[in-house]
């Protein structure tokens, strides 16, 4: 036999060996990604309503924090703004009492 046959013989085997071993592999993969996502099933659907429950409450509880978080936000910048406008008031009160004051003087003279 010519050594050229030998080595594409040689070559071809190695080819069907590494293709079998990659076809293998892929679908031990798939079995074992496929058994889990079968056990994962099982266990959900092994929970009892009450756990399904008391999670629908816990989701429920979640969104009313968030809700209640958002609403103390805002009274802290509404609390901000009340301060913001209690200064301006006073300032101006103080303004129009020394207004009153300048207006008695100049009636006065």
């Amino acid at each position: 036999m010519p050594m050229k046959t030998v080595a594409s013989l040689i070559v071809l085997v190695a080819m069907g060996v590494f293709a079998y071993t990659e076809l293998t592999s892929r679908l031990v993969s798939l079995e074992t990604s496929r058994e889990l996502f079968e056990n994962d099933l099982l266990k959900k659907s092994e929970q009892v309503p009450v756990d399904q429950e008391q999670h629908f409450l816990l989701e429920d509880l979640y969104k009313s924090v968030e809700q209640i978080e958002t609403r103390i936000e805002d009274m802290m910048h509404n609390k901000v703004n009340i301060s913001f406008i209690q200064k301006q008031t006073e300032k101006l009160l103080a303004d129009v009492e020394e207004l009153k004051d300048k207006v008695r003087a100049n009636g006065s003279h």
